[in-house]
């Protein structure tokens, strides 16, 4: 390389992007990344190495928020030895809490919200001059969607695609409606371009994105459905699956439960957040179904796809909660039996109708709670595992296993990891598993 390349090159500025929270914010990042990439920026190995510092933060769960508190602590130290250094804070966090992350921390020099990424690049280059930087308008934020899609890395085999934003539902506990805004949807044109390009590109499953993607089409003219968004991916040729969350129960059709009989590409795997098994909470909740439609959406999927993996999300501890609510939910888990749950303890969202309700549950009585239902859901998912075991299963491989438990590491139609002994060549590529051994979150098993 010509040494005016080579100087051209270490002189331009670097970012290093620390992502927090749900996939959406991951997939956000990588949007990031490829747009202060077209203004001259390279990403950075880690935190030393950046001239630019940017955490794209969530503030859906106390416990991400702490992460990025905890964070900004470690930054300190390299921003007082270089104060040349731009610390840039994004995300929902940011949005919620702007004026109080500058105030907190007075050595950040951008806090940009959930809408005003568009808009990024130039206010990187304000703070650089200087100036304490806030913006968390409210205005659209469209075009960080438009065109195609960020390059995916060499070996990377699956992709994140957020296909709508923001959610008009406002359950009582969530902050998402205030830090993303009202419900919108993308142009299924650009989203089949976006999947097109990424299947070229040699990615062979796709996730789609959105805070209920059921609802998906609703702010479009003329209106579309989610069905037929799959409908359109299923054709698109390289992509071999398609996957989607997060769903919510009150908007999953009798249309998309057919879907996935119909569409080959469209894995048998759903992720269907319950919340509670009580009626009284769900009320409270704003989650707008019962206990008994929730399991008729359930009867109807297995009618449909009678080994579809269901998982879930529940909630311990809302406000009010009593003895036999938390009973009603523990018995929803041994009805329906899940495969996995995301189990959490409920915590306090400023601005949400469920932080203004008095009736507070103890953290040791929510925790006694959380362990009760995660050492039953551990039983149920090594039961449900166990049954698996000298089955043969197409298993999509993305990486080197993790855990020790084998070479390479990839997941079958159901998202059930597998890892098992096998060249690195395989790593996009399916194969045929015969599974030998069941482990609570994982199988390992044995190339045909």
């Amino acid at each position: 390389m010509p040494k005016e390349l080579r100087d051209c090159e270490n002189s331009a500025p670097k970012v290093f992007i620390k992502t927090f929270g749900c996939q959406m914010n991951e997939y956000d990042s990588c949007r990031i990344l490829k747009l202060l990439e077209s203004c001259g920026y390279k990403s950075a190995p880690s935190y030393e190495d950046a001239s630019v510092i940017l955490l794209n933060t969530c503030t859906v769960r106390k416990k991400a928020e702490d992460k990025v508190y905890s964070a900004l602590g470690r930054i300190k130290k390299i921003k007082n030895s270089r104060p040349d250094l731009t610390i840039a804070v994004g995300g929902c966090l940011a949005q919620q809490e702007a004026q109080n992350l500058i105030k907190r921390f007075p050595y950040v020099d951008l806090v940009f919200g959930t809408k005003a990424l568009p808009r990024l690049p130039s206010l990187l280059e304000s703070a650089k001059n200087g100036k304490k930087i806030v913006d968390v308008e409210m205005n659209s934020s469209r075009e960080i969607y438009s065109g195609n899609s960020y390059s995916p890395a060499p070996c990377q085999v699956t992709a994140f695609v957020t296909i709508m934003q923001g959610c008009n539902n406002f359950c009582s506990y969530c902050i998402v409606p205030y830090v993303r805004g009202s419900e919108w949807s993308r142009l299924p044109s650009e989203i089949i371009k976006e999947v097109t390009h990424l299947a070229e590109s040699g990615i062979k499953e796709v996730t789609l994105l959105g805070q209920n993607v059921n609802s998906y089409g609703k702010t479009l003219t003329p209106k579309a459905t989610f069905s037929e968004l799959l409908t359109e991916l299923n054709s698109i040729d390289g992509l071999e699956r398609i996957r989607f969350i997060t769903s919510h129960p009150k908007d999953l059709s009798g249309e998309l439960i057919l879907s996935f009989k119909r569409l080959e590409k469209l894995c048998e795997h759903i992720h269907l957040p319950l919340q509670s098994g009580s009626n009284r909470i769900l009320k409270k909740m704003n989650r707008v179904y019962t206990r008994e439609e929730y399991l008729e959406k359930i009867s109807s999927l297995r009618e449909i796809v009678p080994d579809i993996v269901i998982t879930s999300d529940i909630i311990v501890g809302f406000p009010g909660e009593t003895e036999n609510d938390f009973n009603k939910t523990l018995s929803m888990i041994e009805e329906i039996c899940f495969d996995d749950l995301f189990l959490f303890h409920y915590t306090d969202r400023p601005g949400t109708k469920a932080s203004k309700i008095s009736a507070k549950i103890p953290y040791k009585t929510k925790i006694e709670r959380l362990n009760i239902l995660n050492d039953r859901q551990r039983e149920i998912s090594l039961k449900n595992n166990n049954r698996l075991a000298g089955e043969t299963f197409s298993v999509l491989f993305e990486g080197t296993s993790k855990k020790g438990f084998g070479d390479i590491a990839g997941r079958t139609r159901t998202n059930k990891v597998v890892n098992c002994k096998g060249p690195s060549e395989l790593i996009g590529k399916t194969a045929l598993v015969k599974v030998g051994k069941a482990n609570i979150h994982s199988l390992t098993g044995k190339l045909i």
